[in-house]
């Protein structure tokens, strides 16, 4: 399976930044949207080229669709839940997806709008909610 269209649309929701600047929760990320690691100080100090964040980004990519095989992929996801699930898992990482726990009941049940609702309810619609539409039209569309 191609993810180009995946990997796109991850980069363009995240955004590109070659500088270090704070999350909607307060943590350092850089580049498409990498969350800085206490071991990743230089990221503060050195500057990089962005060809070196396109790497940072497919090994970020990388661990996000390994998390979703790791969690759901006994699972029979239609392509439009399977990306929804992997945007969800690089942007709120392992422990942020596992609080989605109707949502996923519900993804599960294939109750798209039951679970867009849950979606919709949620920390993570509030701090972002253009991103969150967007994936629920992904979601529901096919």
């Amino acid at each position: 399976m191609s993810f180009k269209k995946l990997k796109y649309r991850i980069k363009k929701n995240e955004g590109y930044s070659h500088k270090p600047y704070k999350d909607q929760l307060g943590l350092y990320t850089i580049g498409y949207g990498h969350l800085i690691t206490k071991n990743e100080n230089n990221y503060h100090i050195k500057k990089y080229k962005k060809n070196h964040f396109e790497k940072v980004f497919e090994i970020d990519f990388k661990k996000a669709h390994n998390q979703y095989k790791e969690n759901f992929f006994q699972k029979q996801h239609t392509t439009s839940e399977k990306e929804l699930l992997i945007e969800m898992l690089f942007q709120l990482g392992e422990k942020g997806v596992s609080k989605f726990k109707k949502m996923l009941y519900f993804l599960n049940k294939k109750q798209k709008f039951m679970a867009s609702l849950e979606m919709l309810d949620s920390l993570w619609y509030l701090q972002t909610p253009e991103r969150v539409k967007n994936l629920i039209k992904n979601y529901t569309r096919k």
